[in-house]
């Protein structure tokens, strides 16, 4: 009983490190310029060892994204602290912040996600269809967010402002990319757009 369980956790061990690996090598040279071999040099383990746990690349990237988007939803479900006087915005503005800074934490799953987007092969669909998924997700998780905090949009409205908030969270992940930028900071900005943004939808419904 004890082996197995030891032999259990060396295997999830194992698999950590390629994961670790694969999302560092693909990080650095994108899906095309990953491989099975340079993984396995990263990770210390055998091409054989990666093979056991995946079956291709495709799968690999896959569970990375899987991965990295699990710890980041993990993360927006730990309690905040509230300021004691907050207001309604206040706290929708902690929310954003909070997301933004558990996607500086865990930036894996949206940086290859918007990789293989973009890049539109045929090869891997395992990853692709991965990240669809979890995007959807995520669009979801918002739109029940909104829905929310703006009673007063009908469904058309809520779902402009969870276009605005994702493709607006992306162009940010893309600077952050490119320049030294604060997430957190970054989603408090956000918040303030979708907020003006809400108000600005709600008068225009309330005009005749």
């Amino acid at each position: 009983m004890t082996q197995t369980r030891r032999r259990r956790a060396n295997g999830e061990a194992s698999r950590q490190r390629i994961l670790d690996a694969a999302a560092d090598v693909a990080g650095e040279r994108g899906y095309e310029g990953t491989s099975i071999n340079l993984v396995s040099d990263r990770s210390g383990l055998p091409p054989s060892s990666i093979y056991w746990h995946f079956k291709n690349k495709d799968e690999l990237i896959a569970a990375v994204i899987d991965r990295s988007f699990s710890a980041w939803a993990e993360a927006l479900r730990r309690s905040m602290v509230m300021p004691p006087e907050g207001t309604r915005e206040d706290v929708f503005r902690l929310t954003l912040k909070r997301s933004g800074r558990a996607l500086a934490e865990f930036p894996d799953f949206l940086r290859l996600g918007i990789m293989l987007i973009l890049e539109r092969r045929p090869d891997e669909p395992t990853a692709r269809q991965k990240f669809l998924e979890v995007r959807e997700h995520t669009a979801d998780r918002t739109r029940a967010l909104y829905e929310l905090y703006f009673d007063d949009l009908d469904a058309d409205d809520i779902a402009a402002l969870v276009r605005l908030t994702i493709a607006t969270a992306d162009g940010l992940f893309i600077a952050r990319e490119i320049e030294e930028i604060d997430l957190s900071s970054a989603f408090d900005l956000l918040a303030n757009a979708v907020l003006g943004a809400a108000s600005r939808l709600a008068a225009a419904r309330s005009q005749p």
